[in-house]
């Protein structure tokens, strides 16, 4: 497998910060929960909630996982838990990549039971050609993609390149 230069750092952290400032906007009264899902979010997630530094917020991380070498299972397994109480909290669930839809909307399903005020998503990117849930609408996308396999900045092939500070997308040329 080759990858070849998608997105650089310089405009990943451009981006970052425009999604802050309108986080920053909706939130000014509030004290959202930030809710990392882990593994490859959480380069993101940093970078975000310290972007909302004009905010009172919270930073907490769960895990889950769908995905082995460069496809989806089809079946999401959570394999860490959140501890905080979510009922009438304003939550910003953060994702890496948002691509089915499986996993998310498995995830807002589990969340909602909990009755927070509010659940608003930010995916670093967003693959609406591969979304099968159309009833997903991410509130504040980093970047909408191809449906390529992309590694980098928290995206990883088999736990590998996540360490990279730039976001590759697959060669099949």
């Amino acid at each position: 497998m080759k990858f070849r230069p998608y997105i650089d750092n310089s405009q990943i952290k451009a981006r970052i910060n425009e999604l802050a400032g309108d986080i920053i906007s909706a939130y000014a009264e509030k004290k959202p929960l930030f809710i990392c899902v882990l593994n490859g979010a959480a380069p993101f997630a940093v970078d975000l909630f310290r972007a909302c530094e004009d905010i009172d917020a919270e930073l907490s991380f769960m895990r889950l996982k769908s995905y082995e070498g460069t496809g989806s299972t089809g079946v999401v397994k959570q394999v860490m838990g959140l501890s905080e109480k979510l009922e009438g909290r304003d939550i910003i669930l953060v994702e890496d990549i948002i691509d089915t839809g499986n996993t998310m909307a498995k995830l807002l399903d589990d969340l909602r039971q909990h009755k927070p005020s509010s659940i608003r998503i930010a995916t670093l990117l967003f693959k609406p050609q591969a979304l099968q849930h159309p009833e997903l609408h991410p509130d504040y996308v980093g970047f909408e993609i191809p449906t390529k396999f992309i590694i980098g900045y928290g995206l990883d092939i088999d736990g590998l390149a996540r360490n990279l500070n730039d976001i590759y997308i697959l060669d099949e040329d």
